[in-house]
This record gives structure tokens, C-alpha cells and sequence, in this order.
């Protein structure tokens, strides 16, 4: 029993110190890999959540799905799905969880954090105060947790905010930005009109309905609105559209999104079941009858609040024109996507969205304070203009930049630096490599890994596919769409594909062959050589040789225009680094073929060619008369673990026949070995929406599952079953001695070739 006396004074919570290398505030996305980046590297990280789950926008309490660069697979960003972390999140999620269970992802998330021993996590933890000291560093951050009536105080000589609202940073005196700037400020054309346009992006409130095989009644709350028929937007709303299928439902962009948040939540509340009963009551929809509500969001999504400032900003030409930076660490690619401030009420479309060619490079000095010396900026709070915040404020954008900040976080433990010490052209190599040695993929940045020892190794293998061709089935598709293959090409030379058709009747087919502007991205803006065929009724083989050639190493688009008397043969063969795209349209992203903005805007004009889902998105049964050597085995050594855009498909590629397929690394002289690390594919080109969708496979069929490592003598050091990860890391017990490592895969897709991107071997733990 406790027994306490009146007391006349105050009494104080129980209060608890912390102390650790790295605290991190916030527990979304980006919290959550900053943390576990400096925790795997063995830093002791404090991370401060005053939510009772993990994953922000992306957990139960909001259920957004979680995107980025891919854009749902409706831009020309190809393989472009982040690495590293957040993609080791996102396989784990699909093998559990293809679905798409919100709750599911929360414990995907949990379970990462739980198994990181130097991770203190604190949730439902609420930070309300900083300390500062006089050398304009954060000292302390000072923390309430409702559910245990403890305070914490959390110190560090390094801090992250990763917080949405930027609490840290705020109360610390960082400069920051609510708001759009004019177009003057950054010349950006596509800054809005603020009188007419507004000035922040809202929140959204998702909910969910169920059918219990009755009819049920539903009587609104008094506080619902009674208007919902008047809305704008009520024309999205399609029966069986839940979660955040809703996003339009949106609202606060007129309000301060950070003080007058619980305001919002309210409004959307309104909203919400004001929607539910007109849809129930009005008449309107009779399909209703046995629908009732089975989730309504008690926190809404925020899209916008401050935006801090680093020592560079990024604004609309940088993702316009992918430019690239000495520091990049990260990389972005959803559309400049800005929302009318009055949401659902607004007169204006619910968004507008203006794509890139490609994706674009994030500066390192987006993430960190220019005032606050020790203080990192991640996830939407970064270093961006209003209108490059559109962008780089998407999920997957925000984890993958805050890899980059726990990495950076442990290179200034251990050199004993400050965040804008690792900006310097002399240190700034340390942080690309580290990252990149995980699978972080910073576009067009060339890196040598002087301690890789595989680069000095002379690699055999079993076999390696030399591209011929796709073996032809018995499926065919109707051109609805402009089809096109795409294939990496050579510069100077002229190519001839021969493929098969079906006219149903007599008509004109035209063959283009595409490639890009630029080696900065995938968008087919350039027609290299063209040719219209005449076909008769019936299947017929047509062969295309090209006249002209292109100026640079490309990927190139073999394309059939759209004909929808004509059909073409495919094939179920599919290969890393090969696929097909359309000129189709994705509404969802604002995507209808082509896109035309306003010259005034500064924006490009160009086609879409986007990809289907699996299992529709088939390669065409092709033809080529010389064989496309595309797939050596020198590919592994390049340092790439993804194609790109100057046409390397980065991958050494087994023939398809070759059931056990076998790499042989040798030295000349033996080497100590203590870690390797393997780089599969597992399509990055495949978007891998974490909530509602759902996807067809758990596991990626390019991923190598199953294979055995050997030494030169033939002793078996490490065997995997069952992988289904794309970057595989084994740290030996003991280092050995060798001259050489095999490899033996095995192939466990019949129509998939086993492939690789890159394998990297070391002398000491990573």
C-alpha cells in the first residue's frame, strides 16, 4: 500500500534521464530509419514518439499508404522505388502483410525498432521543452508520457527532429518557413496565387466501411454536416472507396495546421460523418443499405506545417531539371503536388500535380539546421521551398533522406564532427559511400569502394544470358495503348526487332523507336526512327530495322502506337532489367497520357509510358538479330544495384536454362574475409504501397531465395533459404583465409533468369 500525507507544495512527476549519442524526435518514417540507421552502427539512440504506434502518416492511427519516387508506378521514374532501409521495410511488409493491414505494418515497424538493443524507444511521449546551451547547440529535450506519468529529459550531443511540426527546431530558434514564397523569391513558376490559391496544404481525415450482409441505419451526429450534396469534391466519392482513397477529404489550409490542428480534426469530422449520411439517407445510393462505418480516423494526416532552413534549399528547378549536387544523399521523384487551401471546399481541382522528366537528387545540407550546430532536419520539416516541398514531402522521400541522417549522425560520433561539418567536399565521400554500401542508390553519383575486395577479383560465371529475345506464348494484347519494350542500346548503331501481330482487320500499325534528351531519366521525349507497316488481316511477322541511330548509350523504347484492330504476341519470360511500358493514363497521379502545364509555370511538356502491375505488364515475344551483351559479369563490380537511364542494366544475368547457376570470385592471392554482402532485384520499379492496395506476390520473383556460399576449398561457410530481401549482409563468426568464393544459386522461377547486381566482400565487419 501507498500512503501519502497532504502536501502544500507542488508536487512533480517522476522524472528520468536519458542519455545517449543521438535523440530522435519522432516516430514516423523518417524517425524511424534515422534511428535504426544510427543504432545498426552502433550509436545509442534515444527516439521520442508521442503517438501510441509507429509510422506517422503511415500507421493505423492515419492509414496513408506510404510513397514516393515510384508515384504508383504513373510517372517515368523507372526503377526508382527507394533502397536501402526503407526498402528492407517494405519487402518485410509484403512478405507479411501484401494485403495491406495498416495494423500489420504497425507491428513491422515495431518489431524493427524492438530488435535495435541500442534503441530506447519511448512512445506516447510528448516532447514540451528544450534546453539550450550557450554554443547554440541543443542540449536537452524534456518529455511527458501520458500513460506512465513519467518526464523524461533526453540529452545528446547530437539531436534529429523528425517531429511533422519541427518541435525541436522550433523551440531551439531555427529559422524556419510556413507557407509559399512568391515566384519571385526562387523563380518558380508553379509558386500559387496565395490570395486565391492559399498558402498550406490540409489535413485529411480516411475512414473505412464494411458490409454486415444486413441493412443497417445510421443517424448522423448532430455536429455532421447537412450539406455534404453541395460539396465540390462529392463527385470523387465512389461507393467502396475507403481509407485513403479519400485523401480528398481534406481540410485547414486557410488555418494555422499546427496550433489550430484539433480545429481541423473536427471540421474533417463533420465532414466526414456528413458524408456518411447522405450516403446512407439521401436515396442516392440504394447499394448502401447494408454498409456501416467501421473505422473513422481520430487523427487526421497532416501534409504541412514548418519547413526549416538548411544551408541549402531546395526549390522547383532543382527537381524540374534533376539537378545534380556535389552532397546528394538522397533522391525524390513524386510530382510537384500542391492542394488548394480550402481542400474540400475549394472551387479548384483537389490537386495539382506537375511531374518530372526523372527523379531528382537531395542535397546532404537540406538536412541539417544552418542556425542550430547540432541539429539534423528529416522528413517533411527539411530545408525545401514550398513548391519543391510538394514533393519531397511524400513518405518514402522522407525515409529514405533520413537514412542519410543517421548515417551522417554516426560519422560525427566517431570523427568527433558536427552535421555541417560532413557538408565539406572532404568529408561529404564518407557519407555517399557509407550509404550507398547500403543500398541507398544516390542517382548518378560514381563511387569507388577502395575496400571492396571484390572489385579486385577475376569473376567467372556458369553462363551469362546474352538478350536474343523473349520466348513467345500463346497471350496477345490489343494496342488500347501505345506499347513499348524497353531495351539499353548503343549509340551509333542501328538495331532490327521482329515480332509478331494479329490484325483483325487490314490497317496501319507505326513503329517508333524512343530514347531520352538526357541521361538524367526514362521519359521517351526523343523519336530516334520510325516506320508505318501495312498489315493484312490475320497474324503476320513484322520485322523493323532502324536507318538512324541515337547519339548516347540509352535505354530505348521499341514502341507499337496505339491501334486497337491490332494485337501482339507476348511472353511470360521476364528479365531483371527489361520490362514494357504504355502510354496510358493513371488519373490517380494526375497522369492522362501526356502532360501540357502552362508555359508561365516553367514546367516540362511531355508523354507518359508507365508500367502495368503484375501479372499484366508482359514483355513482347521479340526479336533481335544481334544479341544485346547486357549482362556481363563485370556489372557486379560497378558499384550500381539498380539499371539506369545511361543504359546499363547494372546486372550480371544467368541464362534462363541454367538452373543452378554458379559465380566463381578469384584472387590471386588469398584475402581475409570476415563480411559480403549481396545485391539482388527486387524490382524497384514496382511501387510497394504499404496500406489498402495490396499486391500480388509476397516475395519479389526476381529475388534470389536460396543459394550457397563456398570457399576455395569447397567448404560450405554460409547457406540462405528462403531470402526474400533485396540486400543480403553476412558477417562471418571468423574471418577466413582464400583465394576464392563460389556462389551457387539456385532458380526458382521457371520463366526468370537468376540474376545479380552486385556482390561486395570485406575484411571486416561493416
Amino acid at each position: 500500500m501507498i500512503s501519502e500525507a497532504y502536501s502544500s507544495k507542488k508536487r512533480i512527476t517522476k522524472t528520468v534521464p536519458l542519455q545517449s549519442d543521438l535523440v530522435v524526435v519522432g516516430g514516423g518514417l523518417s524517425g524511424v530509419c534515422a534511428a535504426i540507421t544510427a543504432a545498426r552502427s552502433g550509436l545509442k539512440v534515444t527516439l521520442l514518439q508521442d503517438r501510441p504506434v509507429l509510422g506517422g502518416n503511415a500507421s493505423s492511427e492515419v492509414r496513408l499508404w506510404s510513397l514516393g519516387a515510384t508515384s504508383h508506378m504513373g510517372n517515368n521514374n523507372r526503377w526508382s522505388r527507394e533502397g536501402g532501409l526503407i526498402n528492407e521495410i517494405l519487402l518485410e511488409n509484403l512478405k507479411r502483410n501484401k494485403e495491406g493491414n495498416p495494423l500489420i505494418f504497425d507491428t513491422v515497424l515495431l518489431e524493427k525498432v524492438y530488435e535495435e538493443k541500442n534503441i530506447t524507444l519511448l512512445l506516447n511521449t510528448a516532447v514540451y521543452d528544450v534546453e539550450k546551451g550557450e554554443d547554440n547547440k541543443v542540449k536537452t529535450a524534456t518529455a511527458f508520457c501520458s500513460q506512465n506519468s513519467t518526464t523524461y529529459v533526453a540529452s545528446a550531443p547530437l539531436f534529429c527532429d523528425a517531429s511533422g511540426d519541427g518541435i525541436i527546431a522550433f523551440m531551439s530558434g531555427a529559422s524556419f518557413r510556413m507557407g509559399a514564397e512568391t515566384k519571385e523569391e526562387f523563380d518558380e513558376g508553379f509558386a500559387p496565387n496565395i490570395k486565391d490559391y492559399g498558402n498550406l496544404l490540409g489535413h485529411s481525415l480516411y475512414f473505412y466501411t464494411k458490409d454486415v450482409g444486413k441493412p443497417i441505419s445510421y443517424t448522423a451526429p448532430s455536429f455532421a454536416i447537412k450539406n455534404a450534396e453541395e460539396l465540390p469534391r462529392i463527385k470523387n466519392f465512389q461507393l467502396g472507396d475507403h481509407g485513403c482513397k479519400l485523401w480528398w477529404v481534406e481540410h485547414g489550409g486557410r488555418l494555422d495546421t499546427i496550433h489550430q490542428s484539433e480545429d481541423i480534426k473536427f471540421e474533417l469530422w463533420k465532414v466526414v460523418y456528413g458524408i456518411w449520411d447522405y450516403v446512407k439517407n439521401s436515396g442516392k445510393y440504394p447499394e448502401a443499405a447494408n454498409l456501416t462505418l467501421e473505422w473513422v480516423g481520430t487523427i487526421p494526416g497532416k501534409r504541412e506545417s514548418r519547413r526549416f532552413e538548411g544551408d541549402f534549399m531546395l526549390t522547383q528547378k532543382d527537381i524540374v531539371e534533376q539537378r545534380d549536387y556535389y552532397d546528394a544523399v538522397s533522391f525524390g521523384g513524386w510530382a510537384m503536388d500542391l492542394h488548394p487551401a480550402d481542400g474540400i471546399y475549394s472551387k479548384h481541382n483537389s490537386c495539382t500535380q506537375w511531374h518530372g522528366k526523372g527523379v531528382y537528387s537531395i542535397p546532404y545540407r537540406c538536412y541539417y539546421s544552418k542556425n542550430i550546430d547540432n541539429l539534423f532536419l528529416a522528413g517533411r520539416i527539411i530545408s525545401a521551398s514550398h513548391v519543391a516541398f510538394g514533393s519531397s514531402r511524400v513518405m518514402l522521400t522522407c525515409a529514405h533522406g533520413a537514412q542519410a541522417v543517421g548515417e551522417a549522425a554516426v560519422i560525427c560520433k566517431e570523427e568527433g564532427l558536427l552535421p555541417r561539418d560532413i557538408a565539406s567536399k572532404g568529408n561529404i565521400g564518407k557519407l555517399q559511400l557509407a550509404l550507398n554500401r547500403n543500398g541507398q542508390s544516390i542517382p548518378r553519383l560514381s563511387l569507388q569502394d577502395i575496400d571492396d575486395l571484390a572489385v579486385k577479383a577475376n569473376i567467372e560465371a556458369s553462363s551469362t544470358l546474352a538478350f536474343s529475345g523473349f520466348a513467345a506464348t500463346d497471350d496477345w494484347q490489343i494496342l488500347k495503348f501505345g506499347l513499348a519494350q524497353m531495351v539499353p542500346l548503343k549509340a551509333n548503331e542501328t538495331y532490327s526487332f521482329e515480332f509478331e501481330v494479329d490484325a483483325l482487320e487490314a490497317t496501319n500499325l507505326e513503329l517508333q523507336l524512343k530514347s531520352s534528351s538526357a541521361c538524367t531519366h526514362f521519359t521517351p521525349d526523343v523519336i530516334i526512327d520510325k516506320k508505318e507497316i501495312d498489315l493484312q488481316k490475320g497474324k503476320q511477322i513484322i520485322t523493323f530495322t532502324t536507318t538512324k541511330t541515337q547519339a548516347q548509350d540509352h535505354y530505348s523504347f521499341f514502341c507499337l502506337m496505339k491501334n486497337e484492330k491490332v494485337k501482339v504476341r507476348l511472353s511470360d519470360e521476364r528479365i531483371t532489367g527489361l520490362m514494357t511500358v504504355e502510354n496510358k493514363v493513371n488519373k490517380a497521379v494526375s497522369n492522362f497520357g501526356r502532360q501540357d502545364p502552362p508555359a508561365e509555370i516553367n514546367v516540362d511538356s511531355f508523354e507518359f509510358w508507365t508500367p502495368e502491375r503484375r501479372p499484366k505488364g508482359k514483355n513482347i515475344a521479340l526479336k533481335m538479330t544481334t544479341p544485346l551483351l547486357i549482362f556481363k559479369v563485370d556489372n557486379l563490380k560497378n558499384g550500381e544495384v539498380r539499371p539506369n537511364s545511361n543504359g546499363s542494366t547494372n546486372a550480371w544475368v544467368a541464362n534462363i536454362a541454367d538452373k543452378t547457376p554458379t559465380l566463381d570470385l578469384k584472387w590471386h592471392d588469398k584475402v581475409g574475409i570476415k563480411t559480403i554482402k549481396l545485391f539482388f532485384d527486387c524490382d524497384y520499379d514496382h511501387a510497394l504501397e504499404t496500406t489498402l492496395m495490396g499486391h500480388p506476390e509476397d516475395i519479389i520473383p526476381f529475388v534470389v531465395a536460396d543459394y550457397k556460399i563456398k570457399d576455395g576449398s569447397g567448404n560450405i561457410i554460409k547457406e540462405v533459404t528462403g531470402n526474400y530481401q533485396a540486400i543480403n549482409t553476412i558477417e562471418l563468426d571468423q574471418a577466413i583465409s582464400t583465394d576464392k568464393l563460389t556462389f551457387e544459386f539456385v532458380k526458382k522461377e521457371e520463366h526468370i533468369p537468376v540474376s545479380v547486381f552486385k556482390i561486395s566482400v570485406y575484411n571486416q565487419t561493416l
